[in-house]
């Protein structure tokens, strides 16, 4: 008897033709959870729908996008339609989505807004009560798994940007049974310690891997804690409770490591230029307190009293000079002056005219006789030429008549 012997590729490649010539599964409608959604770089969206049954492989190509008119989130409820197919090369089926609509929000989906609305009203992600992160941060406490990629991360990061800071490392459980419990007593214990910043995350995952960071006992752990606290859970589409309630949410564990650890090589670089820009700001400032100095002390040497006093006697010499020249002028002046006045004199003096022969005649009453009617033949008179007198008797008197 002749058995025939299929390939894997024939099996897979026959089964998948059984599939499409099924009308149903090839317009088909199928509602379920999404789980494990990724966005793909290409642009196609890979993610699984299930429910309490079981669970259904999905894709949504880029060029099927149109579809879908908004952003697929864990935990979302939603009816696809597309066509039901096997995967040849994996020999698995799943659905090729051509359109998602929301059909309800999932069971934790409603939990995590329910939970968000509660705290919201309360005030815990209110920016009033968010404290700042040390810029210079040396103790830095992390609160996550020992050996996920999320501390390793955070090592080379801090490692990288500065080598001198401590890392403090709660070994947490961060999913599952036990997660939130493990949360907190972490956040609790290097709140206790000398700690500037705590880091409390992990890798990505789907919403249920992420769901410990949703729970009400970790949002207020970190609310009431009093060392600042950055969130950083997941990747950077992924958002959870413990996001709004942190002091600062970081997309990675990556980024808080960049935010939390202050790079020392860049910080000395800039207390270099601040250190130089510090003494040459002090050179500057010196050189203009030398000028002014100077000015002051050429200020004080020309209103010093002995400059003064100087000055003074230096004035007073040059009026003294100057008087003493305005003395011999004026001096001088009257000299001349009197010598003219002199040789004025001269020409009017009585002396002057007796020695040009001229006597002068007084009677015996000592009277000057000046015409000869005062005298008489007979008297005595008394003549006074230049070296003494003459004693004459009138003889006889004669007139005269001039011009």
């Amino acid at each position: 008897m002749t058995r025939n012997v299929y390939t894997v590729g024939q099996v897979n490649a026959y089964i998948k033709n059984m599939f499409t010539q099924d009308y149903m599964l090839n317009r088909i409608y199928v509602k379920g959870e999404v789980s494990n959604c990724k966005y793909h770089t290409s642009g196609h969206i890979y993610f699984s729908l299930k429910d309490e049954s079981g669970t259904i492989a999905c894709v949504m190509f880029a060029g099927q996008r149109g579809g879908l008119s908004f952003r697929m989130c864990e935990g979302q409820q939603i009816v696809v339609f597309g066509q039901v197919n096997v995967y040849e090369r994996g020999g698995s089926y799943q659905l090729y989505a051509r359109e998602i609509r929301l059909d309800g929000e999932g069971v934790l989906y409603e939990r995590f807004q329910a939970l968000k609305r509660e705290l919201e009203e309360m005030g815990m992600f209110a920016s009033e009560y968010k404290m700042p992160i040390p810029a210079y941060a040396q103790r830095i406490g992390v609160v996550t798994a020992p050996t996920g990629a999320a501390i390793r991360d955070i090592m080379n990061i801090s490692r990288r940007r500065n080598p001198f800071v401590q890392l403090i490392l709660y070994p947490a459980l961060v999913q599952g049974e036990g997660a939130k419990e493990s949360i907190v007593k972490g956040i609790r214990m290097l709140d206790q310690d000398d700690i500037d910043v705590i880091i409390v995350g992990r890798g990505g995952g789907s919403i249920e891997d992420l769901w410990a960071f949703n729970e009400e006992e970790v949002a207020r752990a970190i609310f009431y804690c009093r060392t600042p606290v950055i969130s950083a859970v997941g990747h950077e589409t992924d958002t959870t409770i413990a996001d709004y309630v942190a002091d600062l949410r970081a997309p990675t564990p990556s980024a808080a490591a960049e935010l939390a650890v202050y790079d020392y090589w860049k910080t000395q670089e800039q207390v270099d230029v601040r250190r130089s820009q510090l003494q040459g700001y002090l050179r500057r400032k010196m050189e203009v307190s030398r000028l002014r100095i100077e000015k002051y002390e050429t200020k004080l040497k020309y209103l010093h009293p002995e400059h003064k006093l100087q000055e003074d006697r230096q004035r007073l010499a040059d009026t003294e000079e100057k008087l003493h020249m305005l003395l011999h002028r004026k001096v001088e002046q009257y000299r001349h002056r009197f010598a003219v006045y002199m040789e004025q004199m001269k020409g009017l003096s009585p002396l002057q005219k007796l020695n040009q022969g001229y006597a002068y005649i007084e009677d015996v009453d000592k009277k000057a006789v000046r015409s000869i009617e005062q005298v008489r033949c007979g008297d005595h008179l008394s003549a006074y030429v230049t070296d003494g007198s003459i004693q004459v008797t009138v003889e006889s008197v004669k007139e005269e008549r001039h011009g």
